[in-house]
């Protein structure tokens, strides 16, 4: 795809990725973007070739793609991704295609040129909605952030200025849903109310135990069950598709050199089957920022370093078996992970993102003092051929 676009004097050029070398100028471009934003966290670049590339993730088997780069003269000067999951709207009878990625400077006509373009290729495609930002599944980053710009990004979650949400909703897109981020801090003992559902539930859940763990090795037999039970737990959330097996092993690779083994707790059965989990992780972005995206040479010791000094742990998963839901499993897990996290001085909690309507999980959240400082929102718009 490659549409040239009159603006004044001087015309953006809309150009489809072909290259190894465009490539490489659509990931970085958004460094430029935010070289002035104290918030913002490189991704891993390391990472990000794996993510944009169709034969290692295996994501892309599922859907149809496009990568665009906006030019004016000779510089690039905008991005964004445009997606159609096909197997996702096969599941919920829709016809919808998705942007994400969606990177300009303040600028109305680079904004207005990329989305122009995706919507007639989604239009060119066959779709009649266009929603965004959402890429390949609800894991990936996702929606733009309209609450909480002073707040430090996280993994996995959109870092963007205000004006960009001003930009897109200049071009017809009103909310989609929105999705919130709670604040938890941690307290210097865990809550009586705590322990006594705690202590009920051991007392009738007999056969059941809490695995936790000091290395990645002996988590690594637990990924595959742990992510099968995600299939099976997450079928209702917005965005979400089942892992494939080789999705599973992607996801894994992509994470699990990350997070301290220590913030991971899974509920087994008398079978040793996996009936619960939750996964947290020291928050990295500091380190990430001082290794400007680089792993290599010295990246990934300042990465580990940030972990380690880190007052804020991050979740990122967490499910229960239908089966075992109303038992006091994530209460089990909760006391655990707050004696790790107590354990390695960490004060604050990141509960990532939860759908605004998910009021069971936001109850809990509420239940341990957390308050609303992030939210984030998934637009949509009607598109007309």
């Amino acid at each position: 795809m490659d549409t040239a676009i009159k603006v004044g004097i001087k015309p953006i050029v809309i150009q489809e990725v072909r290259s190894k070398k465009e490539l490489k100028k659509f990931i970085h471009l958004p460094a430029a973007i935010h070289q002035n934003h104290s918030n913002w966290v490189p991704p891993i670049y390391m990472d990000d070739w794996e993510f944009f590339d169709p034969k290692k993730n295996k994501s892309f088997q599922s859907c149809d793609y496009t990568l665009l780069l906006a030019y004016r003269e000779s510089k690039v000067v905008g991005r964004i991704m445009g997606l159609i999951h096909r197997k996702y709207n096969e599941k919920h009878q829709e016809n919808n295609a998705r942007f994400a990625f969606f990177e300009t400077w303040n600028d109305t006509d680079v904004a207005e040129a990329l989305i122009q373009a995706v919507e007639k290729w989604a239009i060119d495609m066959g779709m009649k909605r266009l929603i965004g930002p959402l890429a390949f599944s609800d894991k990936d980053p996702q929606g733009f952030l309209i609450e909480g710009f002073d707040e430090p990004a996280v993994i996995a979650s959109n870092c963007n200025f205000p004006y960009q949400v001003d930009l897109l909703e200049k071009q017809g897109y009103g909310k989609e849903v929105d999705l919130v981020v709670y604040q938890i801090k941690i307290p210097e003992t865990i809550p009586e109310f705590y322990l006594k559902i705690y202590e009920r539930a051991i007392g009738m859940n007999h056969g059941l135990q809490v695995l936790e763990f000091t290395s990645r090795r002996e988590v690594k037999p637990y990924i595959h069950p742990v992510l099968k039970l995600l299939n099976t737990t997450f079928t209702e959330i917005f965005g979400f598709i089942p892992f494939t097996e080789a999705e599973m092993d992607d996801f894994a690779n992509r994470y699990l050199f990350l997070i301290n083994p220590r913030f991971i707790k899974i509920v087994v059965n008398g079978q040793n089957e996996v009936v619960a989990f939750v996964i947290g992780m020291s928050h990295i972005g500091e380190g990430i920022q001082k290794a400007k995206g680089y792993l290599l040479p010295f990246g990934i010791f300042q990465i580990f370093a940030a972990a380690r000094k880190s007052k804020q742990l991050n979740l990122l998963l967490g499910g229960i078996d239908p089966v075992y839901r109303g038992k006091g499993l994530d209460v089990l897990m909760g006391v655990k992970m707050l004696q790790s996290a107590m354990a390695l001085g960490k004060t604050t909690i990141d509960s990532h993102l939860e759908l605004e309507y998910n009021t069971k999980v936001r109850a809990e959240m509420e239940k341990m003092g957390g308050v609303v400082y992030k939210r984030f929102r998934i637009f949509g718009k009607d598109l007309k051929a």
